[in-house]
């Protein structure tokens, strides 16, 4: 099945992170594959070659092992999660495209996808809904969501490269709510230090028109920023290059794990 990406559309938006995920399976094969990401880039009607003239610079390889190592490391919590939580909710926020959910299945646990609702509209149409999954349209600062989340069996949540583009106040505000709504769930997220953050906004934030960074959420030390906001949070942090991984791979260059 072939269909059509147009220009300045959201499904534009969500095929370009789809297609680094794709040049991740490509360049680290050992460490990531994405069996969605490389399907739906074969199927879709759109001039990659921009993309593909830059996916080969040392920068872009570096992001694409940042991208790799960053689901990796989310699919392994959700995994471990699972292990003591086998129906479990896992609820993917501002999922866009991606299937974490769907390869972290254990025949048991219920899948969440959630994000804005044109970004739902053309996930449903491209990745519909499986067996105990349901592709949710809403706003994450909305609470009403969690009004469809099942999770009696316990509940994971994670988001990918999500709260760059939330106002700290925002992470702080849904956080606490979670607390509320889901005692003895788990949240798992990325996130950088307000100088990292800066340096991105040169970047892909620059798209999304972020110019005031020091507005939206970093966070330098985990334990104690975030874990003043509640008593009842028990924050743990890893470096998602190296916290779960040695990166002592032939694919990848020393040179990336200084």
């Amino acid at each position: 099945m072939s269909y059509k990406i147009e220009k300045n559309t959201v499904q534009e938006t969500l095929i370009i992170p789809l297609y680094a995920r794709k040049i991740c399976s490509e360049l680290y094969p050992s460490l990531y594959r994405d069996e969605t990401a490389i399907r739906l880039v074969s199927e879709a009607d759109y001039d990659f070659s921009a993309l593909d003239k830059k996916s080969r610079t040392l920068m872009q390889r570096f992001g694409s092992l940042e991208v790799a190592m960053r689901q990796n490391d989310l699919a392994f919590e959700v995994r471990d999660y699972l292990k003591s939580h086998p129906t479990a909710a896992v609820v993917n926020l501002g999922c866009g495209l991606d299937n974490t959910g769907r390869n972290c299945d254990n025949s048991s646990c219920k899948i969440y996808n959630l994000d804005l609702p044109d970004v739902i509209k053309v996930r449903s149409e491209l990745l519909p809904a499986g067996e105990r999954e349901k592709n949710i349209p809403c706003d994450l600062n909305d609470t009403a969501w969690f009004d469809e989340i099942d999770a009696s069996g316990g509940a994971i949540f994670f988001a990918s490269g999500v709260f760059y583009y939330f106002f700290k106040e925002q992470v702080q505000a849904l956080t606490i709510s979670m607390a509320d709504a889901f005692p003895g769930g788990v949240l798992v997220f990325d996130a950088a230090n307000e100088k990292a953050v800066k340096l991105i906004s040169k970047t892909w934030l620059k798209d999304a028109e972020i110019k005031d960074v020091g507005a939206y959420f970093s966070v330098s030390d985990a334990k104690s920023e975030i874990g003043a906001w509640d008593k009842r949070l028990n924050m743990s942090s890893r470096g998602y290059m190296l916290g779960y991984n040695d990166l002592k791979d032939p694919s990848v260059s020393g040179f990336f794990r200084f």
